[in-house]
């Protein structure tokens, strides 16, 4: 039976001594386990060691076959065949049906390679694309499906993959998650995709520099995380009284000192005692007091460290809550109305003939298979393109944030590219903006490129949403992509707040459904339609919570 055994694993990350995760111990058997941390918490490093790519900072890893890990950016010039790993394999099949195969190839020649690999990448949707097509001649979506059709061709007994539905569409998507259902060794993920989490049948946390393994999908997980945070929840309060009460001891304490001590002075001024009897009274209280203050001070550093742990734990349970700035948008305002947008590129038509209008707070989901021409659209209607044909009206302020959050660019501290955005405004509104994201005044000051998934999320949307002017339609690409499951959250709990209109491209239906949207507007590929026809279409989404 294949199986992955951590005894007492400590990771390191880029080289360093300081140990990533610590200590971890647990038994992975078959079916889907789900890995799940913060962004930086070792979850790429520990799919990384248990393929045997980096070594461990201490202990072991025992593997019961051979790991395949999903191929994360292949490159470019890299064949499908490649891909696969069926290079050489495939030369062999051409010398022998030419003819040229001695006794030893023709052992070895695998007759039916040819025919598998064809129905693996036709069950990726690349029906009939030649084996020795190159990746960069593929879109980014057809890529990750190959590369997910190559991961768990020939069933192996130890697969591997890193965020392997980033870029997939909702049917792709299902597809991964029937596949890893059905997959038969031992299948390790990490992932933010609730969705698939749900399906695993065990779910590995990393988190406070070690793991805990739970036995099923994510939302029984999500119950004991709950459970959790609430004890969590009950262990700080009852520290907070902790202090209260020792604070309230010591009070006590230090009073009855002070009465007992002025009862002593008044004792001796009246002389009604021997001199020698009072001295060793006095010596007595002093040394008392010296042990009282002694037991004091540690009462309140007892106390003290015990609330500090608790608010700790919450910390490391509790995410970081984001704070959208009002737009009071009114509801039968105008928003934006969109007529007729057609683009084409390199000669491919993106879009022919879309329309829209958005009225007051309206949230749209902006859906489509990969290829449909999503991101086109809402680059169009924040203007950052210009359409072929067709006319956008923006009756109130626009702010996007797109997949890459390109606002913050490649360098430079984070409150810079807030000035960028917003030149001539006061600084101290991009430090405020900042803030409402769980960005302390010192993160204005870090470079971008320190900055983690989630972390970059909260400065986009401090840029987009805090200038002198609240947006009141704001427009999001793919924003769960490369957050953790805490930042995840903290984006929904977040966005449910906020009064103002929103369009959002995502294929994370759990995410889509957390927001409550009004309106689906779907996009097909222009060329799935028939000539003239918009490739567009409304569908009701439900209500907002």
């Amino acid at each position: 039976m294949p199986s992955v055994f951590l005894n007492n694993l400590s990771l390191s990350a880029g080289g360093s001594p300081a140990p990533l995760v610590e200590g971890l111990t647990a038994r992975l058997g078959p079916g889907l386990t789900g890995i799940t941390g913060a962004n930086g918490a070792g979850k790429s490093t520990l799919l990384a060691t248990i393929a045997g790519r980096i070594a461990p900072l201490g202990g072991e890893i025992l593997r019961s076959g051979p790991v395949r890990l999903l191929a994360q950016a292949p490159d470019p010039a890299m064949s499908l065949a490649a891909l696969f790993g069926a290079e050489a394999a495939l030369c062999d099949l051409r010398i022998a049906e030419a003819g040229g195969a001695d006794a030893e190839l023709l052992a070895r020649a695998d007759w039916t390679l040819e025919a598998r690999l064809d129905a693996a990448l036709a069950g990726a949707g690349l029906v009939g694309v030649p084996l020795d097509t190159p990746l960069g001649a593929l879109s980014g979506g057809e890529v990750r499906r190959a590369a997910l059709a190559a991961c768990l061709f020939d069933a192996p007994d130890i697969v591997l993959m890193d965020e392997p539905s980033n870029d997939l569409d909702a049917a792709a998507r299902a597809e991964l998650s029937a596949a890893l259902a059905g997959f038969r060794g031992v299948a390790i993920v990490a992932s933010h995709d609730r969705a698939l989490l749900e399906g695993a049948d065990a779910i590995l946390a990393l988190e406070n520099g070690g793991g805990w393994l739970f036995g099923g999908g994510w939302s029984g997980f999500e119950a004991a995380r709950a459970a959790a945070r609430a004890r969590a929840g009950a262990r700080l309060e009852a520290a907070r009284r902790g202090v209260g009460e020792a604070e309230a001891r010591i009070a006590r304490a230090n009073a009855a000192r002070a009465t007992r001590d002025r009862q002593g002075k008044r004792e001796r001024v009246r002389g009604g005692q021997p001199k020698i009897l009072l001295d060793a009274r006095r010596d007595r209280a002093g040394r008392t007091r010296e042990g009282a203050a002694r037991q004091t001070e540690r009462l309140r550093e007892n106390a003290a460290a015990e609330a500090g742990d608790a608010a700790a734990d919450i910390a490391r349970v509790n995410p970081v809550a984001l704070s959208l700035p009002p737009s009071r948008l009114p509801p039968a305002r105008r928003v934006l109305e969109a007529e007729g947008l057609s683009l084409a590129r390199g000669g491919r038509e993106i879009l022919r003939g879309v329309s829209l209008a958005v009225t007051g707070p309206e949230w749209i989901a902006l859906t489509g298979p990969n290829g449909a021409g999503k991101s086109t659209l809402l680059a169009l209607l924040a203007g950052h393109v210009r359409p072929d044909a067709g006319r956008i009206a923006r009756h109130v302020p626009v702010a996007m944030l797109d997949q890459q959050v390109s606002t913050l660019g490649r360098g430079g501290p984070v409150i810079e590219a807030w000035r960028r955005t917003h030149p001539g405004a006061d600084v101290r509104l991009g430090h405020a903006a900042l803030a409402r994201m769980g960005l302390r005044a010192a993160d204005g000051q870090r470079d971008v490129g320190t900055l983690s998934g989630g972390e970059r999320l909260r400065a986009g949307l401090a840029i987009a949403c805090g200038g002198p002017q609240p947006p009141g339609l704001l427009i999001l690409d793919e924003p769960t992509n490369h957050l953790d499951l805490a930042a995840l959250e903290a984006l929904e709990e977040g966005l449910r707040g906020w009064d103002g209109a929103l369009i959002v491209v995502s294929h994370d239906a759990a995410f889509r459904a957390a927001l409550g949207l009004t309106r689906e507007i779907a996009l097909q590929p222009s060329g799935n339609q028939s000539r003239g026809s918009a490739n567009s279409s409304e569908l009701p989404a439900g209500s907002r919570k």
